[in-house]
C-alpha cells in the first residue's frame, strides 16, 4: 500500500487548487455547524452555571399587597424549597445630564445578609448598608449608560416623593439577564435600570410594612411547576394576586432560551446546503480523476491489487480532501464560536463565559461532512472498483458526435464558432451542467438569506413603529385612573393630541389550553395608536369582542366566531366568555384587542384609563420631560423615535455580523464551484484548446471558450438562485418564527442586485486564477499527451 499512498500524495499536489476550493466550501459547512453547535453549549452552560450559582428562583408571583405571614404558607406547598418575598415598584429617575425621564424598577434586597434566591453578582462598590435608606445599587448596563459609579447620585420619583439616592455599588442579577422595561420589546440601558434598594427603605416608603408585593420561590428537584403555580394563585388571589408564572415564561429567561433556540435551527438549516455543494464538487474532482486514470487504475488491478484496495485508494482522496475542509472548517468555527458568544455575553450581560467546546460539536460536524463526502462520492468510486483490468487500459470510446437539433435551430446558426463550441458543449454534458448552475446558484441563495434578514428587520420597524404609532410619547399610569387624566395630559407642554389606552392582564382559556396574556383596550377611532396587520391594513375594534393575532389564535386553536374564557388577573378579577370577532397577521407579540370600553365594562369598572399616548412638539419635549418626572402617578415612558432607534441597535448590530459571516462564506462557496468546474473543463479540454490554438485561434478565443461556458452557467444561475433564495428565506423565516417575533417574509430589489453582483465578482475572480493557466497553456506538451 505503500506505493499506492506516494500516487496519492501525488494527486492531492497535483490537484492542489481543486482541492483548496472544495475544502473551502467544506470548511464553510463545518465552520457554521462548529460555531452553531458551540455557541449554542457555551450559552446554555453560561445560563446554567450563571443561574446556578446566584439561585435564579422557579417560579415568580406579583400580588397587590399581601401580608408577610403567608411566606410561611407558601413554604408548605408540596415541591417547594424555599420562598423570598419582597416589594418590587416603578419610580420615574431623574439623572442630570439626561434631559428625558428614566424609568427604575425598584427591587428590595435584605440589609442583612445575602438575599436567598436572585443574588446579585457585585461588580464594583458594596452592598447597602442598615439604617441607610438612600443607599441604592444599580444594574451595570444603566450605571455605563449615564455614566454612573459608586458614589454618584441620582433622583427618584417614589410615592409622590422625590427623593436623592446615593449609588453604592454596580451589579448584575440572574433575574435581569435580558433587562426589558414596561411596554418595550427591547432593552433601553438608557431610559429603564433595575435598582436595588433596602427592604426597611421601600417597606417606609410605599407603606409596606410587614407586607409584600412580590415572591419568588425555587422548587425541590423533580417537582412540577404547574402545580406549585395553581397552589400559589389559590393563596394569593385574594390579595391581588396577578398570576403566578414559572422560570420558562419569566422575559429575561425566555429571550435567552429563544436566542439557544434559534441558534439551533441554523445548526440545521444553514450546513446542508454547503455540505451538500461539496459533496457535488468531490463527485466533479473525483470522476474526472477517475476518468483520466483508467489505465492506472488497469495496471493496479493487473499487479494484483484488489477491488477493495483500489476502491479505499480514492476513499482515502476523498478523505483527504474533506479532512482538509474539516479541520479548516474547526479551527475556523471554534475561533466563530467564541467571538459569537462573547457577542452574546456582552448582549445579555452575563457576568463571566463559559467557552469549553466539548469533542461533540467537533465530532458531529467532521461526522456529517465525511457522510456528505463520501454519499457524494460514492458512484465515482464504484465505477472505479467495477472497471475490469483489460477495459481499463484501453482509453475510453470517444464520444459520437453527430449533427443535433441545437446546430439546425436558425438563432444558432448565426452564431460565431466559438459560442457554438461552448454550447455543444452544454449541451452535451446536461447534468454537469444543470448541477454547476445549481451550485451557482446555491451561493447567491446563501447571499440572499443572509441579506434579506435586514429587510424583514426594515419591513417591521416600517409597519410595527412607523405605519402603527403616530405617537411621539407613550406614559403608562401606575394604576388606572378615571378619564378626566385625558384632560390634565392634554395641558402639558407641547402635547397636541392625546389619546387613551389600557392593557389588563388575563389569562385566556380555550378548552384545556391556557395563554398568560394581556387584552389591550383601544378607543373606536384610534388616530394615534393604530392597529396594522402584516400586509398594512388598519383594523377597527368592534364595540364587542376580541381581535387576536394569529399566532395567539393558533395557540389557543380558535378562529373567528369562538369563544373564549377570559380570566382577569387584576382589580374585581372577573371570569367572562368573549367572542373571537376577528384574527390578524402581526410580526410582533400575540396581542389582544378591545374597545376600550368593552375593556372597562369586562373589568365591573366605569370608564378607566391605564395609558395615555401623546402626539407632541418636538420643540417643547424639553419641558415636557420635565413635567413628567415630577407626575408620581407615571409608571412608564416610552418616547417612540427612542425605541425604533434601540430596535436598530439591538437588531442589527448582531445581524451585520452574521451578514458578514455569510458574505464570506457565500463567497468561498461560489469559488470552490467555479475554480472547480474550469479547473475540470481545462484538463478535460486542454488538448482541444491546443489544437485550436494551433488552428489559428488567439488567446483571447480559447480563454472565450473555456470561460464563456462558466459566463453562461452564470448567466443562468444568478435568477435561479434569487428565485432559490426566495424559497430559502421563507423555508428559514418560518422556522424562525416565535410568540415574539416573527420575520416578515420580505426581500428588496436591492438585495437582489448585491446578492447578484457579489457573486458575480467571486465568479470573475475564480475565473480569472484559471485564465492565468490557459495563457501558460504549454501547446507541445498538450498536443504529445494521449486522449
Amino acid at each position: 500500500m505503500r506505493a499506492l499512498n506516494r500516487k496519492l500524495t501525488r494527486d492531492l499536489w497535483k490537484l492542489r487548487g481543486q482541492v483548496l476550493a472544495t475544502a473551502l466550501v467544506v470548511a464553510s459547512g463545518v465552520a457554521v455547524l462548529v460555531m452553531s453547535l458551540s455557541s449554542i453549549e457555551a450559552l446554555q452552560t453560561t445560563a446554567d452555571a450563571y443561574y446556578e450559582r446566584y439561585r435564579f428562583a422557579d417560579v415568580f408571583a406579583g400580588v397587590k399587597r399581601a401580608p408577610e405571614f403567608l411566606a410561611d404558607r407558601m413554604t408548605e406547598i408540596d415541591g417547594v424549597q424555599s420562598v423570598e418575598t419582597r416589594i418590587v415598584k416603578f419610580a420615574t429617575l431623574d439623572i442630570e445630564g439626561f434631559a428625558a425621564p428614566a424609568i427604575g424598577k425598584l427591587v428590595s434586597i435584605p440589609e442583612h445578609g445575602e438575599a436567598l434566591l436572585n443574588r446579585l453578582v457585585l461588580r464594583s462598590g458594596r452592598l447597602v448598608n442598615p439604617g441607610r435608606p438612600d443607599e441604592v445599587v444599580l444594574s451595570e448596563p444603566f450605571a455605563e449608560a449615564h455614566g454612573l459609579v459608586p458614589g454618584s447620585r441620582l433622583k427618584a420619583l417614589m410615592n409622590d416623593k422625590k427623593r436623592s439616592l446615593e449609588v453604592v455599588g454596580i451589579a448584575l442579577s440572574p433575574e435581569y439577564v435580558y433587562a426589558i422595561g414596561p411596554g418595550s420589546l427591547m432593552p433601553d440601558d438608557e431610559r429603564f435600570g433595575i435598582l436595588w434598594l433596602g427592604r426597611e427603605a421601600l417597606e417606609a416608603a410605599y407603606d409596606l410594612d410587614g407586607a409584600f408585593n412580590d415572591v419568588s420561590l425555587s422548587l425541590l428537584r423533580g417537582a412540577n411547576p404547574e402545580a406549585v403555580i395553581d397552589m400559589l394563585d389559590h393563596l394569593l388571589g385574594r390579595y391581588g394576586g396577578i398570576g403566578a408564572y414559572g422560570r420558562k415564561d419569566q422575559i429575561s429567561n425566555w429571550f435567552t432560551m429563544n436566542e439557544i433556540e434559534q441558534l439551533k435551527s441554523m445548526a440545521k438549516f444553514l450546513p446542508t446546503i454547503f455540505l451538500a455543494v461539496a459533496a457535488f464538487l468531490l463527485n466533479m474532482v473525483l470522476t474526472r480523476l477517475i476518468a483520466t486514470e483508467r489505465g492506472e487504475i488497469g495496471l493496479m488491478k493487473a499487479f494484483g491489487y484488489s477491488n477493495l484496495e483500489v476502491g479505499w485508494h480514492y476513499v482515502k482522496l476523498v478523505f483527504a480532501m474533506a479532512g482538509l475542509g474539516i479541520l479548516l472548517g474547526w479551527l475556523l468555527g471554534a475561533g466563530l464560536g467564541r467571538f459569537n458568544t462573547e457577542i452574546y455575553a456582552e448582549f445579555y450581560r452575563f457576568p463571566f463565559l463559559v467557552f469549553r467546546p466539548t469533542p461533540w460539536a467537533f465530532g458531529i460536524a467532521g461526522l456529517v461532512s465525511l457522510a456528505a463526502a463520501l454519499a457524494g462520492t460514492l458512484s465515482a468510486v464504484s465505477r472505479a472498483v467495477r472497471l475490469p483490468p483489460a477495459e481499463a487500459m484501453r482509453p475510453p470510446a470517444p464520444p459520437q458526435f453527430h449533427r443535433g437539433g441545437l446546430a439546425s435551430r436558425w438563432m444558432v446558426g448565426g452564431l460565431d464558432q466559438p459560442t457554438r463550441i461552448i454550447l455543444r458543449q452544454i449541451a452535451r454534458w446536461p447534468l454537469r451542467s444543470g448541477l454547476t448552475a445549481l451550485g451557482l446558484s446555491l451561493a447567491v441563495a446563501v447571499l440572499v438569506i443572509s441579506l434579506q434578514w435586514l429587510d424583514s428587520i426594515e419591513r417591521m420597524v416600517e409597519v410595527f413603529f412607523i405605519e402603527a404609532q403616530r405617537q411621539d410619547v407613550t406614559v403608562g399610569l401606575v394604576e388606572p385612573q378615571s378619564s378626566q387624566v385625558i384632560y390634565d395630559f392634554e395641558h402639558l407642554p407641547g402635547v397636541l393630541a392625546v389619546e387613551p389606552g389600557r392593557g389588563v392582564s388575563v389569562n385566556f382559556h380555550a378548552g384545556n389550553l391556557t395563554h398568560r396574556g394581556s387584552i389591550d383596550g383601544v378607543p373606536p377611532e384610534p388616530r394615534l395608536q393604530l392597529i396594522y396587520d402584516a400586509a398594512g391594513r388598519q383594523l377597527k375594534v368592534p364595540p364587542a369582542g376580541l381581535v387576536l393575532s394569529s399566532v395567539l389564535a393558533d395557540k389557543l386553536r380558535v378562529g373567528t366566531g369562538d369563544r373564549l374564557w377570559v380570566e382577569v388577573l387584576e382589580g374585581r378579577r372577573p371570569e367572562r366568555q368573549v367572542p373571537v370577532v376577528e384574527v390578524f397577521e402581526t410580526y410582533i407579540g400575540t396581542p389582544a384587542y378591545m374597545s376600550l370600553d368593552a375593556l372597562n365594562k369586562l373589568m365591573l369598572e366605569p370608564p378607566s384609563v391605564g395609558m395615555l399616548h401623546l402626539r407632541t412638539d418636538a420643540l417643547e419635549n424639553a419641558r415636557l420631560f420635565a413635567e413628567l418626572k415630577n407626575i408620581p402617578e407615571v409608571s412608564a415612558i416610552t418616547v417612540t423615535q427612542a425605541a425604533v432607534d434601540t430596535f436598530y441597535e439591538t437588531m442589527g448590530e448582531t445581524l451585520m455580523i452574521f451578514v458578514s459571516f455569510f458574505i464570506g462564506f457565500a463567497c468561498a462557496l461560489a469559488f470552490g464551484v467555479v475554480y472547480n468546474e474550469t479547473r475540470i473543463a481545462l484538463s478535460e479540454r486542454g488538448r482541444e484548446l491546443a489544437t485550436l490554438r494551433v488552428l489559428g485561434f488567439s488567446r483571447a478565443e480559447i480563454s472565450y471558450i473555456l470561460l464563456g461556458q462558466i459566463a453562461f452557467l452564470t448567466v443562468i444561475a444568478l435568477p435561479l438562485g434569487c428565485l432559490v433564495g426566495y424559497g430559502l428565506a421563507w423555508s428559514m423565516t418560518s422556522s424562525f418564527s416565535t410568540e415574539l417575533f416573527r420575520v416578515p417574509m420580505f426581500i428588496s430589489n436591492s438585495t437582489y442586485g448585491i446578492s447578484v453582483l457579489i457573486g458575480l465578482a467571486a465568479t470573475v475572480l475564480s475565473a480569472a486564477l484559471v485564465r492565468r493557466r490557459v495563457d501558460r497553456l504549454d501547446l507541445i506538451a498538450v498536443l504529445k499527451t494521449r486522449e
